[in-house]
């Protein structure tokens, strides 16, 4: 890339995708002319050029070049376009831009989008030369008033338009107004454009500009080149389904879940579900029912995320695909009565189609566009092929099927519109990061051939719904720090006292208690251990502190003094409780090297086993690129289909070990390997065919295996901790999910199934550090008992989300160990796992990269007088209540 490239990737933070279109039209941008062509000869000249780089290029479909960039959803080709536009600007000084939507929303976005610089999504953000002199934006509103203005002297000129604004088949057949005389142009300003010499069009989604009247329209405008922008490179004709033959870069939906950049999208259905049994109208409810069941799950989840985080609520909503209007009015009916959830969605579903009309229609669109407020109280939008491009909401979590769409395009475009991050980037957190689709008979089946060869839906994301799970209602309930629980027991005894001095007295003691423990974190920067926080000296610090932080508020600054007063009649109380269950955890960072060190040595295939005989006259081809099966006859025409060798590389990419980005070269050596060896022994092209095509997982699974024989993996080396000099961090809260009707549990009582405790909420504790915990296992439930029965235990705690920064997995995962122990000389942090899984490489990354934290904690506490740290990782078969924790501890410590 050139030094413009480079630095509108830098600062536009560019995503790979983009950044790769970005180099492809650099380079095509030296290679074509950029001027007008009016010959045909020329414009096969200018495609020669660019199917010579990018062969997926076989015709512009138009008469001027027009090149295809092929982005999923979510990837940002908004951005990408106003990337296409500074480039072209700043490295060949093209001044006059005409950007395309295909519909009111998209415009509006887009024009919002290219003219605030205060808008989040201002695509120009971080490019210096368009500080001070902003590009003129021109719509299809205000073209008129701004020829008005000094048009011919602004040095860029963007031109937002909608396809209607241009196309001259509008209603009752009248001119569009682009096309009648501009009084200071002299002519209408479509001729205007179409005479400027330097007119580069951007086509956002560009499938919309297909048809036969809006192709003729585009080529009137004669652009020196065309930029299009898509999704679904591809139209429907028909029952087929036809490709673009002008993409120069595809980056698929497949792509965009591996990398990260959506939601990952996955089905959910029942176990040994037979739909045969049940009428349309029965699998109408249940996966209604169903998919609202996950829907609340869903809810609990972001619920929980966002405390954990302290980020802004997700609220999410379900999309309900109805088959015809009439259908969905009877879903809707069916949402609002009293038999379905006791009418609890009554006034939470609204019903989009397109015979709405007047007041209902736009109370419905107004709805649908503050979809993410969460003032708006819509969970459930059930519609009817109206939910167009634009639509870019980010909290769609569960989509529900009820019937098949009409075409692939609106297929994808329906999963599309639920896949994008409501943060922006994965949490890590799986119910976060994930699209529900509730699976009818035919949806797998959809949702496979959408990006053909390689599935959106892995095996690992078929989710089988618990019906038991789910079909209960739950709750969020936060498991504070003891000292929290402490003021929250004061706060209900204020509630029942009858003495107005006594409830004065007690709300005066309740406020002073809040105040200090708002100050006593900040003081992990000044002492050396939570001891100190007794000594007289600390002492005087704090109530400076407090002193500071009251002459802060107007509120209270008449008070100043009455309130000091009050802090330090509690102030050793509420020492005592936030040391009393407090354990100190250095404040470290633990990141693992960017750089992977696994992967597979170079060998050549042992084919001396792979002697695959072909089928006896049927060959089954699959295009990779539309995912189109066609069965013929093995004696008839040859079929023109991708090679056989990108068939066995689909399988291959399938399993988890194999980087596709990384050992393409690899994958397609030991491929044509295998298929060199076919043809040592088969004599006809189409018997090769016959046999990949029938046996490609089998093939795959063959060189998988011998491919494992050569894997290597070197553990990734750890960065320099960050540590903080700090004596102690916060005990972080816990959020938990429960039944609503279920109690919470001492931890002592029974639970039977065993496996309904990971469900439960546990209390009765006396040397945790919060009042309420929640358990994975039996194993875990019995060690909580070992600590509180043990003398040799002093405190315990279960470790909260973002409890420890320790990362492993080169900084894509967060580890939080199940258990930290305080005993009379050490502290120990703990992990049980099941006998099987002690030797994996997930638990031995987390083993490794906990030893790294407790090796560095040990450093910085025994300078400070601390406690050593020590990591114990402890098989689930050894944990029984009647041993001793010092015994375990000692076994299996590190």
């Amino acid at each position: 890339m050139n030094k413009n490239a480079n630095y509108i990737k830098n600062r536009l933070s560019l995503r790979k995708p983009q950044e790769e279109s970005l180099r492809i039209l650099a380079e095509m941008a030296d290679q074509l002319r950029l001027d007008k062509i009016n010959d045909a000869a020329l414009l096969a000249e200018e495609l020669e050029k660019v199917t010579a780089r990018y062969p997926t290029s076989t015709d512009f479909e138009r008469n001027f070049p027009s090149l295809c960039f092929a982005l999923a959803t979510g990837v940002g080709k908004t951005r990408l376009a106003g990337a296409f536009v500074a480039y072209l600007y700043l490295e060949k000084g093209i001044r006059n831009f005409f950007i395309l939507a295909p519909n009111l929303t998209i415009y509006n976005k887009l024009i919002e989008d290219f003219s605030n610089p205060a808008h989040p999504k201002y695509v120009f953000q971080g490019i210096g030369q368009f500080v001070n002199q902003a590009p003129r934006i021109i719509t299809g509103d205000n073209y008129q008033e701004i020829a008005q203005t000094a048009l011919f002297e602004s040095d860029l000129n963007i031109n937002v338009f909608n396809i209607s604004k241009i196309n001259s088949e509008t209603r009752g057949g009248s001119t569009p107004n682009i096309r009648k005389m501009v009084e200071y142009l002299g002519e209408p300003y479509f001729d205007y454009l179409s005479g400027l010499d330097d007119l580069v069009m951007i086509m956002d989604e560009s499938h919309h500009y297909r048809a036969a009247r809006g192709m003729e329209v585009l080529n009137e405008l004669n652009p020196i080149i065309g930029l299009e922008l898509t999704a679904t490179p591809q139209i429907e004709r028909g029952n087929q389904t036809v490709k673009f033959k002008n993409v120069v870069y595809e980056y698929s939906l497949a792509r965009a879940i591996q990398d990260g950049f959506v939601k990952t999208p996955a089905i959910a259905t029942r176990k040994d579900f037979d739909p045969s049994q049940y009428s349309k109208e029965e699998l109408d409810r249940i996966k209604l029912e169903d998919g609202l069941r996950i829907h609340e799950d869903t809810k609990v989840a972001l619920d929980i995320f966002a405390r954990d985080n302290n980020v802004k609520t997700v609220k999410p909503f379900v999309l309900v695909v109805a088959k015809d209007t009439p259908h969905a009015s009877r879903l809707k009916a069916l949402i609002e009565s009293s038999a379905f959830f006791d009418g609890y969605y009554a006034d939470k579903v609204i019903e989009i189609h397109s015979n709405q009309r007047g007041s209902e229609k736009d109370e419905n669109i107004a709805q649908l566009v503050s979809l993410e407020s969460e003032h708006n109280r819509v969970e459930i939008v059930i519609h009817v092929n109206m939910l167009k491009e634009g639509w870019d909401v980010t909290n769609l979590y569960t989509i529900i099927p009820l019937r098949t769409a009409a075409s692939m395009t609106l297929r994808e475009q329906t999963i599309g519109r639920g896949l994008r991050l409501p943060y922006g980037k994965r949490t890590g957190d799986e119910k976060v990061d994930r699209l529900t689709i509730v699976a009818h008979d035919r949806f797998q089946e959809i949702v496979d051939a959408a990006n053909a060869p390689d599935s959106i839906i892995r095996q690992e994301n078929i989710i089988q719904i618990d019906e038991e799970d789910l079909g209960q209602r739950k709750e969020v309930v936060t498991a504070t720090s003891l000292v929290e629980k402490k003021n929250y027991e004061l706060e209900q005894r204020i509630t029942t006292l009858d003495e107005p001095e006594a409830q004065k007295l007690a709300t005066q003691e309740l406020e002073a208690r809040r105040t200090l423990l708002t100050v006593l974190p900040e003081m992990n920067r000044t002492v050396r251990s939570v001891q100190e926080l007794s000594q007289a000296e600390t002492r005087k610090i704090v109530i400076q502190k407090v002193r500071e932080q009251l002459t802060a508020s107007p509120q209270q600054q008449m008070f100043v003094e009455e309130r000091i007063r009050e802090v330090e009649a509690v102030y050793d109380q509420v020492i005592e409780d936030f040391t009393e269950h407090f354990i100190e955890i250095p404040r470290i960072s633990i990141v693992p090297d960017e750089q992977v060190r696994h992967g597979f040595r170079d060998f050549d295939l042992d084919t001396g086993k792979l002697n695959l005989q072909p089928g006896e006259n049927k060959i089954m081809i699959r295009e990779l690129q539309s995912g189109i099966i066609e069965i013929i006859d093995a004696s008839g025409q040859r079929v023109q289909f991708d090679t056989v060798e990108n068939m066995i590389v689909g399988e291959l990419i399938n399993f988890a070990e194999i980087d596709y980005d990384e050992q393409a070269g690899f994958l397609f050596k030991l491929a044509g390997q295998a298929v060199a060896h076919f043809r040592s022994y088969l004599d006809e092209d189409d018997k090769i065919i016959n046999v990949v095509q029938n046996n490609k997982r089998l093939i795959g699974k063959y060189i998988h295996t011998q491919m494992m024989d050569h894997f290597y993996y070197e553990a990734p080396d750890f960065q320099e901790p960050v540590i903080n000099v700090r004596a102690f961090t916060e005990i972080r809260p816990h959020n938990y999910t429960k039944y609503t009707q279920d109690n919470i549990h001492d931890l002592r009582d029974t639970i039977v199934p065993t496996s309904a405790i990971r469900m439960k909420v546990f209390t009765g504790f006396t040397k945790a550090c919060h009042h309420l915990y929640k358990f994975d296992s039996k194993t875990e439930k019995d060690f909580a008992i070992i600590c509180e029965q043990d003398d040799y235990c002093l405190k315990w705690l279960r470790p909260a989300q973002a409890q420890f920064r320790i990362y492993y997995r080169h900084n894509s995962r967060l580890y939080q160990p199940d258990f930290v122990v305080e005993t009379p000389e050490t502290i120990y942090m703990v992990e049980t796992k099941k006998e099987n899984e002690m030797e994996s490489q997930d638990v031995l990354d987390k083993a490794r990269a906990a030893e790294e934290y407790c090796k560095h904690a040990s450093t910085f506490t025994g300078q400070h007088g601390g406690k050593n740290w020590v990591y114990v990782l402890i098989p689930h078969g050894v944990v029984q209540v009647n041993m001793g924790l010092e015994r375990l501890v000692g076994q299996y410590g590190q």
